[in-house]
């Protein structure tokens, strides 16, 4: 299912009352409507404290679509947005230290097309891999944004006509340090790359079958097993699916999956941001363990903050544990937001 059709959806299946007495007026004023009490989401032993807007832009500078986050062993946080199109400044990768507060902002290439993010360190030193939907490809940074390399359309693969038939959403990272890289938005293959930037082979290709994906717009290797296996947002097919890393079916996951986008693990637990509206986290069997801040169904996606409800997801699109064991939350709204979900104890 692509974007278009799940805009479609959701505003047939708006829910009543979309504006909220209680909601923000914009992050701006954040702290003016603010709930007297904590806004808190979960239950049992996993229960966060809700702050919606903890990551602003800064003066100068309006959030488009708030896609990718991740964070250096520094503890500084890294976020690809597309950038709004009021904004005076450009630049699509905005970073923060590890209380939010803004540093500096670079990679005016990403303006309008920022969206996978994802950072590995290598031979001590850490990078970032970008996925440019703009662009369509895949670039690797330093933490400063010097460009490493740039890699297009693997033509060489042999499934594409033309370049602009790839649009790249997500990497993951293969263990002996080659690249998995899913083409959601493109035409729903997996492809394996070098270090180097170099293409290698198919790993998974378009469908509804067993090790065959729809728009794979997130992956990551579980790291929660002796032998890695691949672990897919297989969002179009509306499932979680398990490969090996040559791409062999290993099971399908639907318990509590609407249209996931991407995937962490911490712990024995993995973090899923879904597009219909909650962050989910589950277990090693991948049962779900807690779902936080459900707001489906809404048809909030562009609506102003005065429409969003507090302690409701929009649409997450990206979710990472920070070091603290707090998670933070990127959403696909074209204003952005950011939200810490402060672990209570």
């Amino acid at each position: 299912m692509k974007r278009r059709e799940f805009l479609v959806r959701s505003a047939a299946a708006v829910a009543a009352g979309l504006a909220s007495s209680s909601a923000r007026a914009g992050w701006q004023s954040a702290t003016k409507s603010e709930p007297a009490k904590p806004l808190i989401l979960g239950s049992g032993s996993e229960r966060y404290e809700c702050l919606h807007d903890w990551i602003t832009p800064p003066t100068g500078m309006s959030f488009g679509d708030t896609h990718g986050v991740t964070q250096d062993k520094a503890g500084r946080i890294y976020l690809a947005q597309t950038v709004g199109a009021t904004s005076e400044m450009k630049d699509g990768v905005c970073v923060y230290d590890a209380t939010g507060k803004f540093l500096h902002s670079w990679g005016g290439q990403f303006a309008h097309g920022a969206h996978g993010l994802d950072l590995r360190e290598e031979s001590g030193e850490e990078f970032l891999y970008h996925c440019d939907t703009r662009r369509r490809c895949v670039e690797k940074t330093a933490l400063d944004g010097r460009v490493v390399w740039n890699i297009g359309c693997p033509m060489e693969s042999g499934v594409y006509a033309k370049p602009e038939e790839w649009c790249p959403t997500n990497v993951a990272f293969s263990p002996d340090g080659d690249l998995f890289v899913g083409d959601g938005y493109g035409r729903s293959f997996i492809h394996r790359f070098g270090k180097d930037g170099s293409w290698k082979k198919i790993v998974a290709r378009p469908g509804a079958g067993l090790g065959e994906v729809n728009c794979p717009h997130g992956l990551w290797i579980d790291p929660r097993s002796s032998t890695p296996t691949l672990v897919v947002a297989d969002r179009g097919n509306r499932r979680i699916q398990v490969l090996d890393l040559d791409g062999k079916h290993i099971a399908f996951h639907t318990d509590g999956v609407r249209m996931p986008c991407d995937m962490k693990f911490r712990d024995g637990a993995m973090l899923v941001p879904d597009l219909e509206s909650v962050v989910t986290l589950y277990d090693p069997a991948f049962r779900p363990i807690v779902s936080l801040g459900d707001g489906h169904p809404t048809a909030l996606r562009g609506a102003q903050r005065s429409g969003f409800v507090p302690g409701k997801f929009v649409h997450p699109h990206d979710a990472i544990w920070l070091a603290s064991g707090d998670i933070l939350v990127a959403e696909w709204v074209p204003i952005g937001r950011v939200t810490l979900l402060r672990r209570v104890a």
